[in-house]
């Protein structure tokens, strides 16, 4: 099975209610997801204000105006910023406005300095004419009365606060963060403060999904390791849905006498097991099923592999989760181009995803395959990004442009 059809089963599984709703102060409530519109109750700005600093005028009375031929005004006043203008402008008139300053009555453009010189006291010359709007916010430009500004689904960025403030709005309701139980399994796997010894390896995983969850977004919940035996994995699964939204198990999904993930998912859940085994190198024996609404994945226990079936299987779950609505449906990350440097040979049949580096060279950016096993992790460390190599062909020659999706 293609990794895009497993991930699409296994959504189809999952029941589509909303997660549970709070309200927050709008200064914390960055990265969270937007739980309702927040639609604007005035419009912004609530008066016509200059972009720049200059003079109000009547734009007509600048008709015409060129360096030769200047348009001579007289001085009607100074706005003062953060006051109404306690005048209406007459026509032949100027009044001097620094930016965001509010328009007097009668005026409907503003003449940069830039563009005028003074005469005296009482008389400035136009050297450039403006027409009515030019360099002026209008009322209601930037935001209409009843207009929506962030919707519902969006992950709140810090200029979504900012418009947000500009509109009065100080609070805002948001979807609460899933929480995402971890649970390492294996016999060999030790706590990272541990010697191990001969034989043992300490516990990664648990820390890069950690670490990886929290990045989308939501809460992580680090359960322990846990023996490989049945009844003590069966309950460390059974504990974590009383308290999770989604659940991960770190190794014990290859093909084995310890592989009992499956077995544990298909006796607890109504679902059951969705997926066992997707086309995907690194990632081969990737778990995805579903226990009473609650989707739970079984991850092989090589670093890199964690890595690449977080981001293709477990994030695009979070995401769903979390009440996201998304722009854009790959739920890409930021991607760049480059040339791969050297050529790349691939099993037909497996999408194979390949850490690389980017070098910067005469020629331009090239991407420099990290070759090397899923279990080493210094291969993630050193890398940039990952390349993919679809599933249908059995490699790329050097020199082609490939999309590095960066970590």
């Amino acid at each position: 099975m293609t990794a895009g059809a497993a991930l699409d089963l296994l959504i189809k599984k999952l029941p589509s209610k909303p997660p549970p709703k709070t309200k927050v102060p709008i200064e914390d409530s960055l990265g969270l997801i937007c739980a309702e519109d927040i639609v604007s109750r005035e419009d912004l700005p609530q008066f016509a204000r200059s972009t720049v600093d200059g003079y109000a005028v009547k734009a007509e009375d600048s008709f015409g105006a060129t360096e030769a031929m200047p348009a001579y005004l007289g001085l009607s006043g100074e706005i003062i910023m953060g006051q109404k203008p306690d005048f209406t402008l007459s026509k032949g008139l100027a009044a001097k406005i620094p930016t965001g300053g509010m328009l007097p009555m009668g005026a409907d453009a503003v003449v940069m300095f830039e563009h005028v010189q003074t005469v005296d006291a009482t008389t400035i010359e136009v050297l450039k004419a403006v027409v009515p709007g030019e360099n002026v916010i209008q009322a209601g430009e930037d935001v209409k009365k009843g207009e929506r500004v962030v919707p519902e689904g969006r992950r709140i960025r810090p200029q979504d606060i900012g418009a947000c403030t500009g509109i009065g709005v100080t609070s805002v309701h948001v979807y609460e963060r899933p929480r995402v139980s971890i649970i390492s399994t294996g016999d060999e796997i030790v706590p990272a403060a541990a010697s191990p010894a001969m034989g043992q390896v300490r516990d990664i995983n648990s820390y890069v999904l950690a670490a990886m969850i929290s990045e989308a977004g939501c809460v992580a919940l680090r359960k322990g390791i846990i023996r490989d035996e049945y009844v003590a994995i069966r309950a460390a699964v059974e504990g974590s849905m009383e308290d999770s939204d989604a659940i991960i198990v770190s190794g014990g999904t290859s093909v084995g006498t310890k592989d009992m993930i499956a077995r544990i998912i298909g006796d607890i859940g109504d679902s059951g097991v969705v997926f066992h085994g997707v086309s995907l190198k690194p990632g081969k024996p990737m778990i995805g099923g579903v226990m009473h609404g609650m989707p739970v994945f079984g991850l092989p226990g090589h670093p890199a592999a964690v890595s690449v079936c977080f981001e293709i299987f477990i994030r695009p779950v979070l995401d769903l989760l979390s009440g996201l609505v998304e722009k854009f449906p790959q739920r890409a990350r930021a991607c760049m181009k480059a040339r791969l440097s050297k050529n790349i040979s691939s099993p037909q049949g497996r999408e194979e995803h390949i850490r690389v580096v980017i070098e910067q060279r005469d020629s331009g950016l090239w991407a420099v395959p990290l070759l090397g096993k899923s279990g080493l992790i210094t291969t993630l460390v050193k890398a940039d990004g990952t390349i993919v190599v679809p599933l249908n062909i059995n490699g790329l020659e050097a020199g082609t442009v490939v999309d590095v999706r960066l970590f």
